[in-house]
């Protein structure tokens, strides 16, 4: 996974740069941290006005890459360490989010929990890129932000790139996409606040008793005014750990040294409501817990 970090300048008085009106510094870097990569962009881009040549720049990024800092009297000073990869996690709005969607704030959960296909629409790629930024952050537990395609685009080599994927949260700014039904199993028109499930995921997305329950949880700890977004992600965190513990009771490890793997038999002898056993399945498949 490679992430492209682009900070554009428009040059407004540089004796360096008296030819140039604007100019952007692309970044690509493994890691997610937009706030780490913006500050250190702007730092680099004021190196750039000021000297018009690209050495100075890459004096500075050698020394952050070999270093973790660099300094400079006029352009400040950067440190890597003060950019905790936690906090980029956990950077977007939570409970916006809850409270946009509500009750259907589930709907997202278990989809992000199950590695369906989501597919956000927004106009504004602001709108889009704060949202999609937010959702891995429903499955604390993965802390995996290679999911996020945060800003795609409808044409073909990227579609084909994102197909690739098994799950993923994919944006885009055109409508279109709505009508393309193979790229998506979540659909989320954000301008219209609606979400829609495709006809192929129905069955694995079917909602009972444990997502009302989960659902009613998500909410409540949103709409406490002293919970800030990260104790909102922490109870969902506790809750969907409960869920894995839980599902955990109906595993067996077959041979030494394997990964423990569901005993459906065990499952079903539970008797839960279908909707919830349909769910621990799919979740078990997701956590690469059924045999092969």
């Amino acid at each position: 996974m490679t992430w492209f970090y682009i900070t554009t300048m428009e040059v407004q008085d540089s004796s360096a740069l008296q030819k140039v009106t604007h100019f952007s510094i692309v970044l690509t870097t493994k890691d997610f941290n937009p706030e780490k990569y913006a500050a250190f962009s702007r730092i680099l881009c004021r190196i750039y006005l000021k000297y018009g040549s690209p050495v100075k720049m890459m004096e500075s990024y050698i020394s952050v890459l070999t270093k973790g800092i660099c300094q400079s009297e006029e352009n400040g000073s950067f440190l890597s360490k003060d950019f905790d990869v936690r906090k980029a996690y956990l950077a977007g709005s939570i409970k916006d989010i809850i409270s946009q969607f509500g009750m259907e704030t589930v709907i997202l959960y278990t989809a992000v929990m199950l590695k369906k296909r989501i597919v956000v629409y927004h106009p504004r790629i602001e709108a889009v890129q704060e949202f999609t930024r937010t959702l891995p952050a429903l499955v604390w537990h993965r802390q995996d932000w290679s999911v996020l395609h945060s800003y795609v685009h409808l044409n073909d080599d990227e579609l084909e790139a994102l197909k690739m994927c098994p799950g993923y949260i994919a944006g885009f700014i055109e409508s279109e996409v709505s009508n393309r039904l193979d790229l998506y199993d979540v659909y989320v028109n954000l301008a219209e606040s609606e979400i829609t499930i495709s006809q192929q995921a129905k069955e694995a997305m079917t909602m009972g008793k444990l997502h009302k329950e989960i659902g009613q949880l998500i909410v409540q700890s949103a709409e406490d005014p002293d919970k800030s977004n990260s104790q909102v992600v922490k109870d969902i965190s506790l809750k969907t750990k409960e869920i894995l513990t839980n599902l955990a009771s109906f595993t067996e490890v077959l041979c030494d040294g394997e990964k423990p793997s569901l005993n459906f038999e065990a499952l079903k002898q539970k008797r839960f409501p279908p909707a919830t056993e349909n769910f621990l399945y799919h979740l078990a498949a997701a956590e690469q817990m059924l045999k092969i």
